[in-house]
């Protein structure tokens, strides 16, 4: 097989996987299969209400409205700039643009309108709650006492510590007003059913969008556990560190949590997730004639360090190792970080293909597939990349050395200069990244 054509046919693999946690479809189908919560929904004597957050926002707001239309009395949903494609369609759900992955004043001003939002249900209300990726950040209401910009400052600072998004997450709920069940204690007593595409390994109710309509399970004491864990004490805004402290002391009321009485209404479901996605790309692989398997979808860690297991893998494939013949496909997914130490452009997937290209230099036969389902990988404007074994050699002959790259963190430019960056443009899902093993 040449590569060009391993390339032709991983388009297909990525469009199946992408396809299979579509969210318009994934909402449809959510109802579809509950005719009778559907039916009640529609012949509830209340309002009902939409709001939400993520960056599959809009399609999943304008299907809800195609099931619900008239009876939707008014809503709101927060989306990553540019991510608003089909929202000219919608009539009583209004698209707000806000700042990903660091919160700014457009979300910060839309959560405060779908707070006054929920000011207006009441018990003969339903209030249908859209979370998609990227939500955690969309959705923004400091708690009392701080402000945007500290939020702004914290989540930068973790991010750049390499902290996980449950990490952040975590500490993220003990400084909002609606993460960690918050938004349920808005809206209640009305009946919540928040619709969840999820973007968290594992898929964990209370870490997805720091789960606004889930009893929180960690405390404010977990939260200033990872603060010390990444030493950030000395360094975040001193109104963050005089919450949490005081928090810790018992002086503010933590989260709400299980059994409390808010949530005796609430129905959270899960609709779209990053094994969908992987057991989606496992078919399309063997549709194109791969023996396929999915190894996981619980890939965490430091994305060089992940990449240098993921190229034993491909070398593995390459000498006949484990169950599989070639041409073969291995599929993981998960989501790792990047501790940033230079000053170049670039996210996880793009710096984890990089990696993994320097650990298979004149590997034969393969092609290692690195991509955030979101097509958006950290501040760029690609998914991921390809890497093989001539990626090294190639850069090389136009006088690039990767290694240096790699330790300024400039994946990116090191890509685009191979032409091999994956662009997708905005994919209004996001369930994570796939990684993608291919040996023939």
């Amino acid at each position: 097989m040449e590569l060009s054509h391993a390339r032709q046919l991983t388009w297909q693999i990525i469009k199946a996987a992408l396809e299979a946690v579509d969210p318009a479809a994934a909402v449809k189908n959510y109802f579809k299969a509950q005719p009778d919560l559907t039916e009640q929904i529609k012949a509830t004597q209340g309002r009902i209400f939409v709001i939400g957050a993520g960056k599959a926002g809009t399609p999943m707001a304008v299907a809800v409205s195609d099931i619900f239309a008239d009876k939707i009395a008014a809503g709101q949903v927060i989306v990553k700039y540019g991510h608003t494609e089909g929202a000219a369609r919608l009539s009583r759900i209004k698209i707000k643009e806000a700042g990903h992955p660091v919160p700014d004043e457009a979300g910060f001003v839309a959560a405060k309108e779908i707070a006054e939002l929920l000011e207006q249900t009441d018990q003969n209300d339903t209030v249908l709650c859209l979370i998609s990726g990227g939500g955690s950040a969309l959705l923004t209401l400091p708690a009392e006492g701080l402000t945007l910009q500290d939020l702004q400052n914290t989540t930068g600072r973790l991010l750049a510590a390499g902290a996980t998004i449950n990490e952040i997450n975590t500490i993220r709920k003990h400084l909002s007003a609606v993460k960690g069940g918050g938004l349920a204690r808005m809206a209640a007593p009305a009946a919540i059913h928040s619709l969840i595409l999820s973007d968290v390994v594992g898929d964990p109710l209370e870490v997805i969008a720091s789960g606004p309509t889930v009893p929180d399970p960690t405390t404010f004491a977990d939260a200033w556990a990872l603060i010390e864990h990444y030493n950030l004490q000395n360094t975040l805004p001193e109104a963050v560190v005089r919450r949490l402290q005081a928090g810790c002391a018992g002086d503010i009321p933590d989260t709400p949590k299980q059994g409390d009485p808010i949530f005796e209404r609430v129905n959270n479901a899960i609709i779209g997730s990053n094994r969908i996605a992987a057991q989606a790309a496992v078919k399309a692989a063997e549709a194109a004639g791969f023996q396929a398997q999915l190894l996981t979808t619980f890939v965490e860690g430091e994305a060089r360090e992940v990449a240098r297991v993921v190229a034993g893998l491909a070398k593995g494939l390459i000498r006949n190792e484990g169950p599989l013949q070639r041409p073969a496909c291995l599929v993981l997914g998960g989501e790792t970080t990047v501790t940033i130490k230079g000053e170049g452009k670039g996210g996880r997937n793009q710096e984890m293909a990089l990696a993994a290209a320097i650990s298979l230099k004149d590997w034969p036969d393969l092609l290692l597939v690195c991509l955030g389902t979101d097509g958006t990988d950290g501040p760029t404007d690609a998914a991921g990349a390809f890497a093989d074994g001539l990626t090294v050699s190639r850069a090389q002959a136009l006088g690039l050395d990767p290694i240096s790259f790699l330790a300024r963190n400039d994946s990116y430019n090191f890509f685009a200069a191979l032409n091999d960056l994956i662009v997708t443009g905005p994919t209004n899902t996001n369930v994570n990244d796939l990684i993608l093993v291919l040996a023939w």
